[in-house]
């Protein structure tokens, strides 16, 4: 996953045509780490579907306020520079969750893009 460290990074990522899901997290976020021996699989296995972005709410702070991230870890799809829908929840997050919420991601993406 690559990390986004400014919000210039961040406006090329969601700019992109492709589906991009920005995971917005911190270093000392405890749900954050649960979720962290997973994620690669869970990338590896949506590869060539979606892109990947970790964003790091402390390094770029500014953009965690103006998309309204309010709670972390949190999961929001963007295309073109547009959100399409997010996850987010006071819960910790399983990978079951993350990944229901990708395929969902995937299918308000193709709805738009036919």
């Amino acid at each position: 996953m690559d990390k986004i460290s400014s919000p210039a990074e961040f406006q090329v990522a969601i700019q992109s045509p492709r589906l991009t899901i920005a995971v917005f997290k911190a270093d000392w976020c405890v749900d954050c780490k649960f979720i962290d021996p997973f994620m690669p699989e869970v990338e590896q296995n949506y590869n060539g579907r979606l892109t990947l972005v970790e964003v790091d709410v402390d390094a770029v702070g500014d953009v965690s306020q103006e998309q309204n991230i309010l709670g972390i870890p949190s999961f929001v799809a963007y295309t073109d520079g547009r959100e399409l829908v997010r996850f987010v929840s006071k819960l910790r997050k399983s990978r079951e969750e993350i990944e229901n919420f990708l395929n969902t991601a995937l299918e308000v993406y193709q709805s738009i893009h036919k």
